[in-house]
């Protein structure tokens, strides 16, 4: 299993640091992959200029140059959030004026260590949730819901409750490929662990190849609609509904939160959330449930529609296409809306229909292998869930620059970005300075800051108190605190917060 970090995967584009961009001027705030998501939205050098070099990176160990990654996307973030606000007069970002704080971005990108509910920490362990030696390497296994428990028990043929002794046992004996191809046609989730090169020949890594960093489309010719009053924010008065669960998806609809967007999310009664992941990324928004097989709830969730702004999901399009809530159905019904859809693994190829997650995705791409600590022996992984929190960021850079071009261009726009295309981008990069001693080293402590946040019932009283990572956008007159409390899973009704 033992690989070595590799200087690039592409063979073309090379320079002596693979962390620079051909292309890009010596002097860009940005690193490799932030410049390529720049490229994607067609941000010009004098936006760019806005953003303050890195004085300091995230201190995590890793071989790769994941501190570069998690700084560029709140960076681009934090930049196009301050465009729309320059075009609506909100502000003016000047020379160097984002300056993005290293240790909020630290703090934020490990949530999960920080966060409190009421002084105790969550369990955000999951025990079927592992890497798995097989019979010809090792495997990754996701379990952290009750329906990807069953499904992989089930699949195993093991009982519902069957402990890691036993699963383990299950998969002792058995390939890793056959593995993961069973998994998939069952639902489950296991991915064969593979090193660079076996993802770099595999037909899902060149499908995302011959795709940008971030997909950004537009389509007809909507006119520019109105936008609602503006407030103190870059994004107040914007709708958007959000269709995300987990980790990118709410990271990315709460940083159009944090903007001053009016957030409202919408899951399924069918599928509960872990309820204090949903707080830790549930800040400035609003939750409610919505069953989109029945009838009456599909209707509020077309009239919800009706007015709002933008659409962010994490759905397969066949998910959607049979509720009529696809990009197609959507820009022809909403002239002039915003859709963007997070995936795995993209949403062509061979695997564009299949179900992932960032722990899957770093076992799947090499990741987990060049971040193993023994040497090769038994995989590892990033420091935090930086495919999760880099994807969501980019994909709130994008979502407000596909909204600042239909203020000014018109049209409809749709979006595309993936856990999986960015796990490429990172491996890209090449490996971090002093990767060959990471695993030795010790990480820089910064001081980490939290805030803190009331949790409020439906009827506005407050339950508990949270302490989180604070927020994370540095754009000028970015909240440094949540404004608002935290709202549990499903307790708003399924209306706007705003007028108009």
């Amino acid at each position: 299993m033992r690989a070595e970090v590799p200087t690039m995967i592409r063979t073309a584009d090379q320079s002596e640091d693979p962390g620079a961009d051909e292309g890009r001027p010596a002097d860009s705030p940005l690193h490799r992959v932030g410049g390529r998501v720049a490229d994607a939205l067609a941000l010009q050098p004098d936006d760019i200029a806005a953003i303050a070099p890195a004085r300091r990176l995230p201190s995590w160990r890793s071989t790769l140059r994941v501190a570069e990654l998690a700084y560029d996307s709140a960076a681009l973030s934090s930049l196009a959030m301050a465009l729309v606000g320059s075009d609506r007069g909100v502000s003016t970002p000047g020379m160097r004026s984002i300056r993005v704080d290293a240790s909020r971005v630290q703090a934020s990108f490990g949530s999960e260590r920080l966060f409190r509910i009421d002084g105790s920490a969550p369990r955000f362990r999951a025990p079927l949730s592992d890497f798995w030696r097989v019979s010809d390497g090792w495997v990754r296994t996701h379990g952290n819901y009750p329906h990807h428990v069953e499904r992989l028990t089930a699949l195993l043929g093991l009982p519902a409750r069957a402990g890691r002794a036993a699963v383990g046992a299950a998969m002792r004996d058995r390939g890793r490929f056959e593995l993961e191809d069973r998994a998939a046609r069952a639902g489950a989730l296991i991915i064969a662990v593979r090193d660079p090169s076996e993802w770099r020949s595999h037909p899902q890594f060149s499908v995302l190849e011959r795709s940008p960093a971030v997909h950004l489309e537009s389509r007809g010719n909507a006119a520019p609609r109105r936008w609602r009053e503006a407030g103190g924010l870059p994004l107040t008065g914007i709708r958007v509904l959000d269709l995300t669960r987990v980790i990118a998806g709410p990271v990315a609809t709460r940083d159009l939160a944090t903007a001053g967007a009016d957030v409202l999310r919408i899951d399924s009664p069918r599928l509960p959330e872990v309820a204090w992941q949903h707080l830790d990324t549930g800040q400035a928004k609003r939750s409610t449930l919505l069953d989109l097989d029945r009838s009456a709830d599909l209707d509020r969730v077309r009239q919800l529609l009706e007015s709002a702004d933008v659409v962010v999901h994490g759905y397969r399009p066949s998910a959607l296409s049979k509720y009529g809530l696809d990009f197609e159905a959507l820009h022809r019904r909403f002239p002039g809306i915003v859709v963007a859809q997070l995936s795995a693994w993209g949403t062509e190829g061979p695997w564009g229909r299949r179900r992932g997650f960032d722990s899957l995705v770093q076992a799947a791409s090499g990741v987990a292998v060049l971040e193993s600590t023994d040497g090769g022996t038994t995989p590892g992984a990033l420091p935090v869930q930086a495919l999760d929190h880099s994807a969501g960021h980019f994909l709130a850079a994008s979502i407000a620059t596909a909204l600042l071009r239909q203020r000014r261009e018109g049209g409809s726009f749709g979006i595309r970005v993936s856990l999986a295309r960015i796990a490429n981008e990172l491996l890209a990069a090449g490996p971090a300075p002093h990767a060959a001693d990471a695993a030795a080293s010790v990480d820089q402590e910064l001081a980490l800051p939290t805030t803190s946040v009331p949790v409020v019932t439906a009827s506005g009283g407050a339950t508990s108190r949270v302490e989180c990572a604070p927020p994370i956008l540095a754009f000028d007159g970015a909240p440094t605190e949540y404004r608002s409390p935290l709202h549990r899973w499903g307790a708003d009704p399924p209306v706007w917060s705003t007028t108009g």
